[in-house]
């Protein structure tokens, strides 16, 4: 029985509605814009900086999807020594960050055409150790044995997708790097269909949905007025994981999609999307925030000490408010050395008391705006 839908006999001509579309791919240009448009007024040093973060979210969350996790500052250290100029202090990247951090900067600066030793040089910088946990695997090189997608206990498996055999690998991808590199369909649909596509095929081992989003990474690149994209879509899918995973198990099984359509998965894709400049936008927005915050406290005379808090704070690396005892913890000072300092900074007006907290429990907040 044709089960997947890589057995339906119309694959790879994908059915699809570009029609139920439109409203979405609209919204995707305009929330672009909007992103361009913030963006004139940044300078180059402040484009950099959204760019190392952007990167890094892709990065921990792609990884992320698929269970594995990596420290924030390893990897931000590595994209960092690549991309800003006067970063010296690399204490915390790795070999494994490092190889990471390069496949999204290949993906988003490389241009050329996508191929096979392409692909494969992703592949290795995943998985330099020819491991996947505990299982040995092919590294730079397609599977050689059957695939199956398979969750659950032991003895009570359930097989949620079978990929191609691997006698028509070679000349599944030879179809799909031709689409990749020549179709001239909008750049959103086909990042989608690119995604979709990949993950069918899965011609690799493991790594096949880590190597399907930076696809998309390196197709979405190719529209983009700064070097590198300024949204990640992986951090967008891993704050809907279980829907992802979902919506790939209803597109590829031919029971579940009998009319062999796909429009279900670029509706998705094109919502995640928006999800993932939506939230690139606040991220910006909070940057031209933390900008007008230093622009008003720089001139103040702060110490070491002070400009360490607050640094924290504003970077979003403070759980909670601001008391004392947070203050004496990262500065490392006494008591009283921390009221003091603490009673200069709402002198300055860089915090204030919040709210309903006094005594022993008064705590302190971050003030944004002009007060």
């Amino acid at each position: 029985m044709k089960k997947w839908i890589w057995q339906h006999k119309n694959y790879p001509n994908f059915k699809y509605s570009k029609d139920k579309l439109i409203n979405l791919l609209n919204k995707i240009e305009y929330k672009k814009g909007v992103i361009d448009g913030i963006c004139q007024f940044f300078s180059k040093d402040d484009i950099r900086k959204i760019e190392i973060e952007t990167l890094t979210d892709e990065a921990i969350n792609t990884s992320l999807i698929e269970g594995e996790v990596f420290e924030r500052k390893s990897v931000r250290s590595s994209i960092r020594k690549k991309l800003d100029k006067n970063f010296e202090d690399d204490k915390y990247s790795t070999e494994i960050t490092d190889a990471l951090s390069e496949i999204f900067f290949d993906c988003n600066l490389n241009k050329t055409p996508l191929t096979i030793d392409r692909l494969h040089g992703w592949h290795n910088c995943l998985f330099e150790n020819n491991y996947s946990r505990l299982n040995k695997i092919n590294v730079a090189k397609f599977r050689e044995e059957k695939m199956e997608v398979v969750s659950g206990a032991i003895g009570n498996e359930k097989i949620h997708y079978q990929a191609p055999p691997v006698e028509i690998i070679e000349s599944e991808m030879e179809r799909f790097l031709k689409y990749v590199n020549n179709s001239d369909e909008n750049i959103y649909i086909k990042s989608a269909i690119s995604h979709l596509w990949f993950v069918i095929i899965h011609p690799y081992d493991d790594g096949n949905g880590r190597i399907a989003r930076a696809i998309t990474d390196y197709i979405l690149s190719q529209n983009k007025n700064t070097e590198f994209k300024l949204y990640s879509i992986s951090t967008a899918i891993k704050q809907n994981r279980k829907e992802y995973y979902e919506i790939l198990d209803k597109t590829t099984n031919l029971f579940r999609n009998r009319e062999f359509d796909i429009t279900s998965w670029i509706e998705w894709h094109l919502k995640i999307l928006n999800q993932a400049i939506d939230l690139a936008i606040q991220n910006i927005q909070f940057i031209v925030k933390k900008t007008k915050f230093w622009d008003k406290c720089r001139t103040k005379p702060l110490n070491e000490r002070q400009l360490k808090v607050l640094n924290k704070i504003v970077d979003i690396n403070f759980e909670g408010y601001l008391t004392t005892k947070k203050y004496i913890r990262v500065t490392k000072t006494s008591k009283a050395t921390a009221v003091r300092d603490i009673k200069q900074l709402l002198e300055y007006k860089c915090i204030k008391q919040v709210e309903n907290s006094s005594g022993r429990n008064v705590k302190y907040e971050i003030i944004f705006g002009i007060e």
